[in-house]
């Protein structure tokens, strides 16, 4: 067991390129909270939080120096895309972090958000063990394992998805989680998508809007395409209901 411990701790180190000078701290970063309760050891969440703070500002850093994007609201609305839960955990699974997580034995890693989380915490160890250096994440993780950049910020333009964002960022004074349900349709070389049951969050996940149950999107060749569409429902019942 020590054995396999010290392999997945160094095959990990050797994948990001970073060498821990505490190794602990990885291994605290790879253990889920369940394992860590199970056993009295360190886990993740402490430097997910962490990880998550650390994250954000090195994307606003590189989004004001690197991008030229110095509207507040535009950052914010960019910066959503790169640091959304689905984006760590897009990148979690390119960099099949399962392999390296410490978990109880009946938890089911690789279709969780368990790996997203390990991932904040994996950039809240680096921080912390290269003596809270901000660029040791950034060449490490960001620079490496954040390959949307380009494409997120040249697709930035005018859609109703960004004017709802920014509406209810107006109406509430905070940065809402806008959320869909996919539904695909159709046959599987010609398959489209439904976006429905749009949920509007808060930062803790809860609701700030009672959205109708009905609203959903028509089939669109793509996910986005249908979040557009299910976006701009969402707007003219907003518009309405204020009449």
């Amino acid at each position: 067991m020590k054995m396999h411990d010290e392999y997945k701790l160094s095959e990990l180190q050797k994948y990001i390129h970073y060498t821990f000078n505490d190794p602990s701290i990885l291994r605290q970063a790879l253990t889920t909270p369940q394992l860590g309760n199970e056993l009295n050891i360190a886990h993740y969440e402490i430097l997910e939080t962490l990880g998550d703070a650390v994250i954000k500002l090195i994307l606003s850093i590189k989004l004001y120096k690197d991008f030229g994007v110095e509207t507040p609201g535009n950052l914010t609305k960019i910066k959503q895309c790169l640091e959304s839960n689905q984006a760590f955990r897009r990148i979690a699974t390119k960099m099949k972090l399962w392999n390296y997580i410490y978990a109880s034995s009946n938890q089911n890693i690789k279709d969780s958000s368990i790996i997203s989380d390990v991932f904040e915490a994996l950039c809240g160890a680096i921080f912390i063990d290269a003596k809270e250096d901000l660029l040791a994440v950034k060449t490490k993780i960001v620079d490496r394992f954040f390959t949307d950049w380009d494409e997120i910020v040249a697709d930035y333009s005018y859609s109703p998805k960004n004017d709802l964002l920014e509406l209810i960022q107006e109406r509430y004074n905070i940065t809402p989680i806008i959320e869909y349900q996919y539904l695909a349709v159709g046959a599987q070389h010609n398959l489209q998508w439904i976006a429905k049951n749009p949920k509007i969050l808060d930062q803790k996940g809860k609701k700030l809007l009672k959205l109708p149950k009905n609203l959903k999107s028509n089939p669109s060749k793509t996910k986005k395409q249908a979040e557009q569409e299910i976006s701009k429902l969402i707007m003219n019942w907003l518009s309405k209901s204020e009449e």
